[in-house]
């Protein structure tokens, strides 16, 4: 049995038509950054973080282990470079301005990148070290390294987040959807979060684009850091990049289930109960629970 596969085609052609394609000035149309690619410069990436959990790095000197990282991570940059040049090319057609140089530009940029892995692997530490002292359950740091899911998703946000700060918010938004298939956690790469942060299950957490979070915050399953409204324009089109998610201080734990919407400040050293729905600040220490139902009985009128 044969198929009219041209009809079908046809038909695609004319629905893939009301979206607008992304050309340059002489019209040619742009390729946009591929997520395989980006994946695979992130696996790379993170082998050169932790060659011998990630990696499978057998290296047993020095020597060796850094012939691997080496190799590892000039292949992931040489990738991540040319999704770059893409990500520019992109941004550069809508803007007059144009682009001059875009290999020489996106050399720069992932050069940039490439000298902060040393602060992210740094900070990383303190997050796998904040699992691990979190989680009874946890046998080892390299147990919580390996399979724990919200170590894996601040992986991935730090070095998503390295890139968004370089104005690359494609690249980093497919890193951050590729750790939110992975483990169920949504964290926008915008998000700002301290060291030793730890995620405990995780399913379900979403972190919005502007939350300040700091050191040593956890965080427990279905917990959403969120924005209460979306402030629009006189033509009522949504205004980006205002704050509108909290913030979160140190030493702040969240319990499972519980909601915070809005730019309010939830204050150092506070404890969150689950299923708490919070759309006001709280100061310093505070200890948030959900309101218990009450039912009094009034006999004979007394009481009243």
């Amino acid at each position: 049995m044969s198929f009219n596969i041209d009809r079908v085609v046809t038909s695609l052609r004319n629905a893939r038509s009301v979206l607008p394609r992304t050309v340059d000035k002489t019209g040619r149309v742009l390729p946009l950054p591929s997520p395989r690619a980006v994946s695979e410069a992130i696996s790379d990436l993170t082998s050169s973080l932790f060659p011998r959990r990630f990696g499978g790095a057998r290296a047993n000197s020095n020597e060796a282990l850094d012939y691997f990282v080496g190799h590892t991570l000039g292949r992931a940059l040489d990738v991540l470079q040319g999704q770059v040049i893409r990500e520019l090319a992109f941004t550069a057609s809508l803007s007059s301005e144009g682009l001059v140089d875009a290999d020489q530009t996106s050399r720069v940029i992932v050069q940039e990148f490439a000298d902060s892995l040393p602060a992210i692997l740094e900070v990383l530490y303190t997050d796998v070290r904040a699992a691990y002292d979190g989680d009874p359950s946890a046998k080892s740091q390299d147990e919580v390294l390996l399979s724990f899911p919200g170590v894996r998703a601040i992986i991935y946000h730090r070095l998503a987040h390295a890139l968004y700060k370089l104005d690359l918010p494609i690249i980093a938004r497919i890193i951050a959807e590729s750790s939110h298939s992975q483990t169920g956690i949504d964290i926008h790469p915008g998000a700002e979060i301290g060291g030793s942060f730890f995620i405990d299950h995780g399913t379900g957490v979403v972190i919005g684009e502007t939350a300040i979070i700091g050191e040593r915050v956890r965080l427990y399953q279905a917990v959403t850091l969120g924005a209460k409204r979306f402030s629009v324009d006189e033509n009522g089109a949504l205004v980006k990049g205002q704050p509108r998610h909290p913030i979160v201080e140190d030493d702040v734990v969240v319990y499972a289930g519980a909601t915070i919407l809005g730019r309010v400040t939830i204050g150092r050293g506070s404890v969150i109960g689950g299923n708490v729905w919070l759309t006001r600040s709280v100061p310093p220490g505070s200890n948030i629970v959900q309101a218990q139902a009450r039912s009094d009985v009034f006999d004979s009128g007394a009481g009243i």
